[in-house]
């Protein structure tokens, strides 16, 4: 069986609509005929030349992808440039380019829940639901572990939770420090710092933690109360995900071919520890 790639944009659509997008968000079609059969379908975290490359190899029809290609302006697709290199790539092989990503954040089995729930958090709820009119959408998760754990102890498990990287687990708090209550955000998630559920949190989850922010954060712990920090890699943070988007596409395109690529499309190579 086949579906075109109108038909699986309606299905995108209904499993992560684009009115829960973020107002500064892109996702959607970037490149492809919507007209155009598609009898597999390729997930990845980021368009890069390798993911890109492992599409066409396979013979994707279409390339889904969480990090929009052309999340900001261009106004160049010229192929001596690699945006324009890529899309050029994609368009000589037939294979479409669709993203999903804020979208795909909110929604009750997105990334940050998939997240909380391979966690084995309890009582999953949105950090802030924003616009949402459905309680159970929105940014973030916060829940609570079946059983109290130390934040070394939880940190460990993060870590055999993700995927490898170079950046490994930071973590900003106790070692010993009790953690029953966790908030997390897949992706970067300073912006929720200030957020009541993560104030009210033993410890914060989530990835690209700058200096300041952070520091911020654990001055005012001190002070007046809040979590201890926990930063992972970006792209682990997401890649999780595209298990459970692939089985929600395969049962919504029965003889569609669905695969998720296992390239780490994280930037970092390696990091020296001083």
């Amino acid at each position: 069986m086949t579906a075109t790639i109108a038909e699986v944009g309606s299905v995108v659509e209904a499993l992560w609509p684009l009115s829960g997008a973020s107002g500064w968000d892109a996702p959607g079609l970037v490149t492809g005929d919507p007209a155009a059969l598609v009898t597999r379908i390729h997930l990845a975290v980021d368009a890069v030349a390798e993911s890109v490359d492992e599409a066409i190899a396979l013979g994707a029809g279409l390339m889904l992808v969480h990090h929009p290609l052309l999340l900001r302006g261009v106004t160049s697709v010229a192929e001596d440039r690699y945006k324009g290199a890529l899309i050029a790539r994609l368009i000589r092989a037939n294979c479409g380019l669709l993203s999903a990503h804020t979208n795909a954040d909110v929604v009750e089995t997105g990334t940050s829940a998939v997240f909380a729930e391979r966690l084995g958090l309890t009582g999953i709820r949105p950090i802030a639901t924003g616009t949402a009119t459905n309680g159970d959408r929105g940014i973030g998760r916060v829940g609570e572990l079946a059983h109290p754990t130390t934040l070394g102890r939880l940190a460990r498990v993060v870590g055999e939770i993700l995927p490898a990287t170079a950046s490994g687990i930071r973590v900003a708090g106790d070692y010993d420090a009790d953690v029953r209550t966790v908030a997390l955000c897949g992706g970067a998630g300073d912006s929720l710092l200030s957020e009541p559920a993560v104030l009210g949190a033993d410890v914060y989850i989530t990835s690209d933690l700058r200096h300041h922010p952070a520091s911020e954060s654990r001055e005012s712990a001190r002070h007046s109360g809040g979590p201890a920090l926990i930063d992972v890699a970006h792209w682990a943070s997401e890649w999780l995900w595209l298990d459970v988007a692939a089985s929600e596409l395969r049962a919504a395109l029965p003889g569609v071919t669905v695969t998720v690529s296992e390239l780490r499309t994280d930037p970092w190579d390696f990091v020296v520890v001083q």
